[in-house]
């Protein structure tokens, strides 16, 4: 496999040959897999095998990582990307929040505010959130594309999958071009859901996380899954694969996140930079100059 199109062995991936199915797929982890100490103990393992593969990436300078997560409401994507993420450099890292698209972004392509955040060289970038929300939420609710201001309206099945093939296009570019592609969706059940939005409310320094919105969109739950298994089926690819993550155990969802990080960055066989015979000659000329200081 070229290492372009890089992927983890987990028996979260999502086939690329399609068969996902998001209603039946697990949201609980594997017996023997719940203890929160061993979790917690995992995932600073993989933590700090993270930091020293973003070293090398940073000094390698050739290529990127892009992150993408998506979940439903109370899945955990804030909290799983804070964790995962706490112990590398946050200089080499970016994170980017999607919200409703701006009127600047709707007068341009549904893809357009995307390209704008794909990481630099040497970066690693995560999208909370991404492009799917335009095959998500606006199927979810197609009222949303009267918006959109489209040049014109395909029927719903040409819209849908011409904006797939747009997405798969955009990310086998990025991966042909430097940048890695890893998608999560954080797979929560809809009683977790109901737990988690109740907690927010019992819980006045969470309030704030809570929306009335949510409790609405519970209703529509098999929907935005029917919607899930859609995207993931048309969308993961060996140069850009999704991973469903059980998300009802926290801790479990972390270590899985982190450890599939790890080994998607270890397939990039990154290393740091020879110094040519005239840096060398510079460093030791410098270490001399620097050894002669009285």
């Amino acid at each position: 496999m070229s290492s372009r199109f890089v992927h983890a062995r987990s028996p979260y991936l999502v086939p690329f040959t399609g068969g996902f199915r998001a209603a039946t797929a697990p949201t609980t982890p594997p017996r023997g897999r719940g203890d929160k100490g061993a979790n917690e103990q995992a995932l600073a393992v993989s933590i700090g095998a993270m930091r020293k593969l973003q070293s090398r990436l940073l000094a390698n300078d050739r290529r990127s990582l892009l992150v993408v997560f998506q979940a439903l409401d109370a899945a955990g994507k804030d909290g799983t990307i804070k964790a995962v993420m706490s112990g590398i450099n946050p200089a080499g890292c970016e994170v980017h929040a999607f919200k409703k698209p701006s009127d600047d972004e709707l007068d341009h392509d549904f893809m357009w505010r995307a390209y704008q955040h794909v990481p630099e060289r040497g970066r690693i970038g995560i999208f909370n959130r991404s492009h799917y929300e335009e095959v998500l939420v606006v199927k979810v609710h197609p009222e949303l594309l009267d918006g959109q201001r489209l040049p014109e309206r395909p029927s719903m099945k040409a819209l849908w999958s011409e904006r797939y093939e747009s997405i798969r296009d955009f990310e086998r570019h990025l991966a042909r071009n430097g940048t890695t592609v890893v998608k999560f969706f954080l797979n929560v059940s809809k009683a977790e859901q109901k737990k988690r939005l109740l907690a927010r409310i019992a819980d006045p320094e969470a309030n704030w996380k809570f929306q009335a919105g949510d409790v609405n969109e519970r209703r529509r739950f098999g929907k935005y899954l029917a919607a899930y298994a859609d995207a993931l089926n048309e969308t993961s690819r060996p140069w850009a694969p999704w991973y469903a993550v059980p998300a009802d155990d926290k801790d479990f969802m972390r270590r899985t996140v982190a450890e599939i990080l790890v080994e998607t960055l270890k397939g990039l066989d990154l290393h740091y930079p020879v110094p040519s015979q005239d840096a060398q000659r510079a460093m030791a000329a410098a270490k001399r100059t620097l050894l002669a200081e009285t």
